[in-house]
């Protein structure tokens, strides 16, 4: 099935003690013909749907997919204070959540909900697939796998810098004073989680293509504290569904060698590998690539037309 009519609608659902923002991208006939796969997207540190997660989802729906692109709680369309805090656990609640809400849509197959990870959220990924035997298949887009293996990766200055604005925005919290917040993407040696030399320029080329103003997000800084002790690499010998591992060669921000490690623990992970940097296959020719390999994993794995097979 191919199909270029594709209509997009809001949708929210219920997490935790708030509410997640979506757009569902269906693909022409889904509420009419047999059900189809849902693909669930979800984006990386602090980004938005907005910010290219429609367009994996638009491809995806041509193909005959439905597509739900969400932001977490505390971004964008989503619910939750203070704005702009990324947590671990709240965030893999949004994603237990969104596959919660995507089985009981109507014209969704509920046995062949796919999960669509990049950066930080492919870490997620492989963590809510390792723990639902029901997931059909798993994308995981230069994944963030070993906390402990990225903090040791920061220059020690940036690391230590971040870990006392950590510590002061924790006391914040406490006194219920305003959040002290890090950017998230810097320039080398700036105070920033990423500051590899092409965090910002590729950062700044996701806005641009998504059509938004550049503005560097900003992050409660006891985000800080998670980072080591998030490891979600390590269930990636619990997935059983088919996992595919995008890897961007050139990458600084998710080393490729930890990231290629992922599909060798998966009793069906696939690897593909691209000569880009972290922020590059979101946009222009890498783009076109990466979501082409996505397709065709798709198509192989879970089709549209196939009947559900558990």
């Amino acid at each position: 099935m191919a199909d270029a009519a594709v209509s997009r609608r809001d949708v929210r659902f219920q997490s935790g003690d708030g509410e997640c923002g979506g757009w569902l991208f269906l693909p022409a006939g889904a509420a009419n013909d047999s059900p189809v796969p849902i693909v669930l997207l979800g984006h990386g540190l602090a980004g938005l749907k907005s910010q290219r997660l429609d367009s994996f989802a638009q491809r995806f729906a041509e193909r005959g997919y439905a597509a739900l692109a969400f932001d977490y709680r505390h971004f964008g369309s989503s619910t939750g204070e203070p704005r702009q805090l990324a947590d671990v656990e709240e965030q893999l609640e949004d994603w237990r959540s969104v596959v919660a809400y995507a089985r009981t849509l109507e014209g969704v197959d509920p046995q062949r909900v796919i999960l669509w990870g990049t950066s930080f959220a492919g870490g997620h990924v492989i963590t809510t697939a390792a723990g639902d035997p029901g997931i059909a298949a798993a994308i995981a887009q230069c994944p963030f796998s070993d906390g402990l293996a990225a903090a040791r990766a920061m220059p020690k200055k940036t690391i230590m810098r971040l870990m006392r604005e950590a510590l002061k925005d924790r006391k914040a919290a406490n006194r219920n004073e305003p959040p002290v917040r890090v950017p998230i993407v810097g320039l080398p040696g700036d105070l920033a989680v990423m500051t590899s030399p092409d965090s910002v320029s590729g950062l700044r080329a996701i806005f641009e293509a998504s059509g938004e103003p550049f503005e560097i997000p900003e992050i409660p800084a006891r985000f800080m504290f998670q980072v080591p002790v998030y490891r979600p690499g390590r269930g990636a010998s619990e997935v059983k569904a088919p996992l595919l591992v995008c890897v961007c060669e050139r990458d600084k921000v998710t080393p490729a060698r930890q990231t290629e490690q992922l599909a060798s623990r998966a009793a069906r992970g696939e690897v593909k590998r691209y000569d880009a940097s972290h922020f590059d296959i979101y946009v222009g020719d890498w783009f076109e690539r990466v979501v082409g390999d996505q397709i065709e994993f798709l198509e192989r794995h879970v089709p549209v037309e196939a009947t559900a097979v558990r």
